[in-house]
């Protein structure tokens, strides 16, 4: 998938646990999990802005997008 999250990286640099976002953000750390590991198909803005708002960052902070080559 050429949609990688770096949210662990955010966490850590933040001294901050999963599921106390989890907690602040108000979804579940089993939700948290899903995105963390790149499975979750889609992130609602508001989701995306509270994770924001709580860790200081920007989207791209914890998202980044790079290309798969073509074979």
């Amino acid at each position: 998938m050429p949609i990688i999250i770096n949210l662990d990286v955010m966490l850590a640099k933040r001294k901050m646990r999963s599921n106390e976002l989890a907690e602040k953000v108000g979804i579940t750390t089993a939700n948290l999990s899903i995105l963390k590991t790149g499975k979750a198909k889609a992130i609602r803005f508001s989701t995306l802005e509270a994770i924001c708002e709580i860790l200081e960052c920007q989207p791209g902070d914890i998202m980044e997008y790079i290309p798969e080559k073509e074979t």
